[in-house]
């Protein structure tokens, strides 16, 4: 890669334009970015505290502190922000739109003004969801999944959240589209697709999916409006409706979704463990085709959740075969990452600590779906809390603590400082501890029998139960941690341009924060995008 010289007067895009008005109306992708963040976070803390309170619920059989309806309400609107507005678009609208231009050698997304629109569809569905607590009756208590043919039976108010996670699907749509044409059409003079760095190659898979099965589910939901509001016969039996075809056609999205959820997330290990090992992951061509290949298969597995549903012997078959045949790409990722650490220079600091975690807990994740994934054994643990703490190890363990360790990662690219690292461990290791209280537990609970969604439960599992509770507040003591040190490194000391000695793009050739169009000069790629061949050259260099 031929550098560029560094700007000796620059303007970072935090002071370009000033005032409000200039960011609500920015055609940025770093600002964008930066709208996505603070949006994101606030309904994340949402979230965060309604599972709070759905665990202090749950601290002892009988009822503590809300009633069965009550429980009902806040575990769906739980659901819906953490998945709609949180794990979904979080990694990709975020870190997505801040560095992926720079990662390439772009200047900005391909369309500005469409990132711009998507980001206030995102707002307003997001408002639309939390509307549901002050508009009507009572808020939604289906689920996160809008089971038919509750959902249309329901007297909550299912309508309005519907609609939010419609108009959600728009904004990811869009943010997919906008990807795909930037990653094909506004790469460096020199960056072949093999020379691409893989976070680009995790969101362009990613967006296909976007792109391609969002529609699905938006069509879905806009069938659930219809037949609250118009009485049509889709998915309620009792007037010719078949309540399992929702389940297909929602699932048809929703487990592609998984993925949505989680390659970018792999995309950011894989970014991360190269910069703190100092050398080249190993595998790079395997790792991308193994995010194709996962992308392309997640689109035929949706069956696995629906084993009790009364499907054929055969078709149950087939999905499970599918599903143990996705995990070989992600087991393929945890092996050339593991394999990328061996004889490394290893460096540890916070962004490596939770590309660690996230291969651990990924991994119990993996491995509780194989469990939900062959017929057997997902006969005893359906509905069971065995899929709740197989989820959240899945999707927070691995796409949350993947998500915190990015903005430990990128911190200082972004805001210039840097953020106090012993904190930023501590912080870590409280999160990472009380992570595995709330939801081991929750595996034990599963493989003993309880049922998922109940707000009450049998004595026998109590003990279980109580220490799942006791350890939100550890993970909430952690996440306090992490979120009080973040925003105290805005105070923090500046930030070199490189603090981690990274050879890609975003690091070498912008500064920190960057500038508007982020590049003095477009650069010019010669080398692959891991190659610390001449690191020590490169640090002499920089010196």
């Amino acid at each position: 890669m031929t550098a560029i010289p560094h700007q000796k007067l620059y303007v970072d895009f935090f002071h370009e334009k000033r005032g409000l008005a200039s960011w609500l109306v920015t055609h940025d992708h770093k600002r964008i970015a930066l709208l996505y963040f603070y949006a994101i976070s606030g309904f994340f803390v949402v979230a965060f505290c309604l599972g709070l309170l759905m665990r202090l619920e749950l601290i002892a059989p009988g009822e503590t502190i809300m009633s069965a309806q009550v429980y009902n309400e806040v575990f769906t609107l739980h659901g819906v922000i953490m998945i709609f507005l949180f794990i979904i678009p979080a990694v990709p609208a975020i870190f997505g739109n801040f560095v992926l231009p720079m990662l390439i050698g772009a200047p900005d997304v391909a369309f500005p003004r469409l990132n711009l629109v998507s980001w206030y569809l995102y707002v307003i569905g997001g408002l639309l969801a939390l509307s549901t607590l002050l508009y009507g009756d009572r808020p939604a208590d289906t689920g996160w999944t809008f089971y038919a043919p509750y959902s249309v039976k329901t007297g909550t108010n299912v309508t309005v959240a519907v609609l939010a996670a419609f108009i959600l699907g728009f904004s990811s749509i869009l943010t997919g589209l906008n990807f795909i044409v930037t990653i094909h059409q506004m790469r460096a003079p020199g960056m072949t697709w093999m020379k691409m760095p893989l976070f680009p190659w995790a969101l362009y898979a990613t967006s296909w999916i976007q792109v391609l099965a969002t529609p699905v589910v938006g069509i879905t939901l806009l069938m659930i409006v219809a037949e609250r509001t118009l009485g049509i016969g889709l998915f309620d039996p009792s007037i010719g409706g078949d309540p399992v075809l929702y389940q297909h056609l929602f699932w048809i999205y929703s487990h592609p979704a998984v993925y949505i959820m989680a390659l970018p997330a792999m995309g950011i290990v894989s970014e991360t463990i190269p910069v703190f090992v100092k050398k080249s992951i190993f595998g790079y061509k395997v790792i991308v085709y193994s995010s194709l290949a996962i992308a392309f298969i997640g689109y035929f597995v949706w069956g696995h959740h629906m084993y009790t549903s009364g499907m054929s012997g055969p078709a149950r078959i087939i999905f499970s075969i599918l599903t143990f045949l996705v995990a070989i790409p992600s087991a393929i990722k945890v092996f050339n990452w593991i394999s990328t650490l061996y004889k490394g220079s290893i460096d540890i600091k916070p962004p490596l600590l939770y590309a660690l975690a996230f291969i651990f807990l990924f991994t119990i994740g993996g491995l509780t779906g194989l469990v939900v994934g062959a017929l057997a054994t997902d006969i005893h643990v359906h509905d069971t809390y065995f899929v709740v703490g197989h989820f959240h190890y899945v999707m927070f363990g691995g796409t949350g603590f993947a998500f915190i360790g990015a903005i430990h990662f990128w911190y200082p690219k972004i805001w210039g400082r840097m953020y106090n690292l012993k904190w930023a461990n501590i912080g870590f290791t409280v999160l990472f501890i009380g992570f595995n209280l709330v939801y081991f537990p929750m595996l034990v609970l599963g493989m003993m029998g309880m049922p998922r969604r109940y707000y009450d439960y049998l004595p026998e599992f109590t003990i279980p139960n109580l220490v799942s509770t006791v350890g939100s507040w550890v993970m909430a003591i952690g996440l306090i941690i992490v979120i009080v040190n973040l925003i105290n490194g805005r105070k923090g000391p500046k930030a070199s341009t490189n603090p981690w000695k990274s050879v890609t793009l975003d690091w070498t050739h912008t500064q920190s924060p960057p500038s508007l169009y982020n590049f003095e000069e477009t650069p010019v790629v010669t080398r692959g995008p891991y190659d610390y061949r001449d690191y020590e050259e490169y640090i002499k260099n920089e010196s």
